[in-house]
Parts: structure tokens; sequence; C-alpha cells
């Protein structure tokens, strides 16, 4: 491998994390304007998108650039791998785009109720999110596979959340508007949660080169 080559590694992974930082703060900066109505953060967490989707064109770049001069299986992987991650982590911004302009639609009415589940959420997910990127930086398929369950946890509580929230929209329909824009904003952190499996089913493939999306199989394979 060449030192230019390995140099071109190094500043793609350095990309990717960059935007890891900007997605997952997004999805920290527009729970916290739904939380303490405020607007002009919301606003901020839109604008800042672009800067998202522009590092996502600059590492698909980089690595349509690099995959032509990849000598080796492993630098295949980390190649198409850090464009998958790019994807989801792009994905995430903009669910963080929708909470925010969810909020601000929010911020016009009386609150509806003490926001709890949404941040719980918000914590579930974003954790996700850290653990997997966690496990791409420290070459840790263990911790990657340990993310994946939790997903189904994040589930549970967005379809308890909408469950409760549709009994408000019968119960009191004057807070249909109130409640569907929550409902919204449960089911983007669900879709975080998705991308951060997603992070680390990928994280597993690059680093014992085994495909497990679909498969159901967290643990790793036994030892013969």
């Amino acid at each position: 491998m060449t030192i230019h080559f390995e140099h071109e590694l190094v500043g793609l992974k350095e990309k990717l994390l960059t935007m890891a930082s900007h997605a997952e703060g997004a999805v920290t900066k527009s729970i916290k304007a739904l939380v303490e109505r405020d607007d002009d953060l919301a606003r901020k967490v839109m604008a800042d998108d672009a800067i998202v989707d522009q590092l996502e064109i600059e590492i698909d770049d980089l690595a349509i650039r690099m995959l032509a001069k990849a000598p080796l299986a492993s630098d295949l992987r980390l190649i198409t791998v850090a464009m998958k991650i790019s994807h989801d982590l792009e994905r995430v911004s903009d669910e963080a785009t929708t909470i925010a302009r969810r909020s601000v639609e929010l911020s016009t009415e009386p609150q509806l109720k003490p926001y709890v589940d949404v941040p719980r959420m918000a914590h579930m997910a974003t954790d996700m999110l850290k653990d997997a990127l966690d496990a791409f930086v420290n070459r840790d398929t263990a911790k990657a596979r340990a993310v994946i369950p939790r997903d189904k946890e994040v589930d549970a509580l967005n379809k308890q959340l909408h469950r409760e929230l549709s009994s408000y929209m019968v119960e009191r329909p004057s807070t249909i508007t109130r409640c569907l824009n929550l409902m919204v904003i449960s089911k983007s952190l669900e879709r975080v949660a998705d991308h951060a499996t997603n992070v680390a089913e990928e994280v597993v493939y690059l680093y014992e080169a085994l495909d497990i999306r679909h498969s159901g199989h967290i643990e790793p394979p036994a030892i013969a």
C-alpha cells in the first residue's frame, strides 16, 4: 500500500467521523429545540443539514476514486462500508431536520403534554448511533453486535407513543395536529435507531467479512 493511499484512507475515516458528529449533534439539537420550544435552534438544524449533504458528496467522490486503487479486500470493504455509513448518516440528518421542522409547528400551539417519551427515545437512538460509530473506530464487532437488539426497544417505545397519541386524538379532536406532529417525530427517532443498526451491521461486515443483514445472526459464529 502506498503512503498516499494510506493518507487517503485516514482522510476518508476523518470525513466520516466529522459527518457522524454533525448528524448525531443534529438529532440532539432538534430534540432540544422541541423541548425548549426554541425555533432559532430548530432553524439552525435545518440549515446545517446542507453541511452533512456536502460531506456525503465528498465522501462518495473520494471513495469512488479510491476504489480503483484499493489493493486489498479489506481496503475495498472499508471504502464501500464508508459509503454505506455515509448514506445512513445523511438520512439521520434528514430525520433531525424533520424533527426540527415539526418542533417549529408545535411551538405555535400549547404543549400537549410533558415531553418524556420523545427525549427518552432520542437518547436511546443517539446512544445506539454513538456505540455503532465507536465500534467502527475501535474495530469492536462485539460492541457493534450489541447495538442491534436495542432497536427493538426503540420500536416498542414508538408503538407505545403512537397508541397513546391515537387515544388523545379520539378523545380530544382539538389535539389532532399536535398529535400527528409528535407521531412524525417519534417515527423519525425510530428511523434514527434503524440507521444506527445499519451502521452496526456494516461494522461487523467490515471487520469480520460477514454479512449479518436480514439473517438474525447477532452472535458471532462459534469457533469449531
